[in-house]
């Protein structure tokens, strides 16, 4: 029975990271149907982050109240409506509408289902957890990329609405087997500290910069590598560059995958720090200037490689840092920061490179590198002094 809701509990993140790399791959075609400047992708993203926040930072009290299984159920339902709608949208402003329950359901479930995780498993089941995400955000730039050479743009958003559709019914029929861990959530959701009590707990507030830095890099790949393919490379067609937008999240599932066998022995704090300078070596590679999109293509999976780890270890990292008592707040205040980097910057960097050029999108993501490691380490030394975690 475990093992089976394990199964579930992967195939949710499946679910999370469906949706995800879906405009990026798809964005330099829509832009072109819906007649608006590339930079207007931000303005969706914020839109589809913001909701995300705003889920996040109710997480707590929705744990708190609710079982996890109902909180997957709901949002599930929540990013169907949201995917469906986007592929009956024929004028720019109809996606923000559905951006609504898009974002609502995404945030709702990363909140819930981290903590679950965190509370109840190793470092090495976080690790696959996210390594799961990937997955989905692997396979979902290659569903636009059929979309856009055998149809149009809105049946790749509406083909993925369909998987989801499937996850939600599994996720329905598995209900009973969450029934053993019930009593345990029960406990600790009695013992939840809130949101105004957490954010005061020392520590707290540079891992929260730490996460926005991290997502705030994170996300703007997930936007804008196709574009950066788009407008930096020669020769090539709409469906390799949608293609592309893959690349980050094939290197986010091989550095999962191989954190999840090492994890365990290697610990959180290790797995973050060889995870960003592996960051850096990708950044450095995307930075040469070469015509050709292979040298290119190769530093943006290390990018995703380098990130893999840091995003389920710092999430793990949260109940030994912080306490079981406030780790419900602390992930639900990592996830507000997290999508406030994601709201942001990916917009930010639409405004840049109208002005700069796409080109300079690396130095962009560097300058994000160096904030998450500089404040995670912040973080640690005034946490634990330097143990292992």
């Amino acid at each position: 029975m475990a093992s089976l809701l394990l199964a579930v509990i992967y195939l949710i993140f499946v679910s999370l990271g469906l949706p995800d790399s879906l405009l990026g791959a798809g964005w330099p075609v829509m832009q072109g149907v819906f007649k608006v400047p590339s930079s207007y992708a931000g303005f969706v993203y914020m839109s589809i982050a913001f909701m995300t926040i705003i889920s996040a930072l109710v997480s707590p009290k929705i744990i708190k109240r609710f079982e996890t299984k109902w909180i997957v159920i709901i949002s599930i339902f929540f990013t169907v409506l949201g995917l469906a709608g986007f592929s009956f949208c024929t004028e720019y402003w109809m996606l923000f509408v559905f951006a609504v329950p898009y974002g609502l359901g995404a945030g709702a479930i990363d909140s819930a289902v981290n903590h679950y995780v965190a509370n109840n498993f190793s470092g090495s089941v976080m690790n696959f957890l996210h390594c799961f995400y990937g997955v989905g955000a692997v396979i979902s730039p290659n569903i636009m990329a059929l979309a856009l050479k055998y149809a149009r743009w809105n049946e790749g958003y509406r083909w993925v609405s369909f998987i989801q559709l499937g996850i939600l019914i599994i996720c329905v029929l598995s209900m009973p087997l969450w029934k053993s861990n019930s009593g345990t959530e029960e406990e600790e959701r009695k013992n939840s500290a809130g949101i105004r009590e957490t954010i005061l707990r020392p520590g707290v507030i540079f891992t929260m910069i730490a996460f926005f830095s991290y997502c705030a890099g994170e996300a703007t790949c997930f936007l804008w590598t196709s574009s950066y393919f788009a407008g930096t490379k020669t020769g090539m067609s709409e469906e390799l560059i949608a293609s592309f937008g893959s690349l980050i999240f094939a290197g986010l599932m091989l550095g999962r995958i191989i954190s999840g066998f090492v994890s365990d022995k290697a610990g959180d704090r290790l797995l973050v720090r060889l995870g960003i300078a592996f960051e850096f070596l990708g950044i450095i590679l995307v930075m040469i200037p070469v015509a050709n999109y292979f040298v290119a293509a190769i530093g943006f999976v290390i990018i995703g490689s380098g990130m893999g780890p840091v995003y389920p270890a710092i999430q793990h990292m949260a109940p030994v840092n912080f306490g079981k008592k406030y780790s419900a707040s602390v992930i639900g205040l990592q996830m507000a920061s997290a999508y406030t980097g994601t709201t942001t910057m990916p917009m930010v960097f639409g405004q840049l490179q109208q002005y700069f050029g796409i080109f300079i999108m690396p130095y962009y993501v560097l300058l994000f590198a160096v904030m998450n490691i500089l404040f995670l380490e912040i973080t640690f030394k005034v946490v634990g002094k330097g143990r292992k975690v």
